[in-house]
């Protein structure tokens, strides 16, 4: 299906005219028909708003048939609040801890690539 068919199925759905629609988008009835109809793109904005519109994500307005796998989101609290902290150091200190994290990040490489390729021989 294309954006445009998936923005219409949405109205359609909720049995909504596309005057209804066109006024939460705010924009004219003419314009909101040339985007269902595929004459017209529909803003990055108006795409936002519509999706507020109808409690969705923009990214299940254009996916709407579920073509994707949705996202899976882990969040690690502790390693966002360091992540914060971190942004609120000067940028000598912040400078420093990412000398430190690649210097361990490229020993830890160094050591997987050693044991990896030694293990073969």
């Amino acid at each position: 299906m294309s954006l445009a068919d998936n923005i219409k199925k949405l109205r359609e759905d909720k049995e909504l005219r596309q005057k209804e629609v066109a006024n939460a988008l705010d924009i004219g009835y003419s314009n909101y028909n040339k985007i269902e109809n595929g004459n017209r793109e529909i803003s990055v904005k108006e795409l936002q708003r519509l999706a507020e519109f109808y409690n969705i994500t923009v990214d299940q307005v254009i996916n709407l048939n579920d073509s994707l796998p949705k996202e899976v989101v882990i969040e690690d609290k502790q390693a966002q609040e360091q992540l914060r902290l971190i942004s609120e150091l000067d940028t000598d200190d912040r400078a420093i801890i990412f000398k430190m994290i690649d210097k361990m990040l490229t020993s830890k490489k160094f050591k997987d690539f050693f044991s990896k390729n030694v293990a073969s021989l």
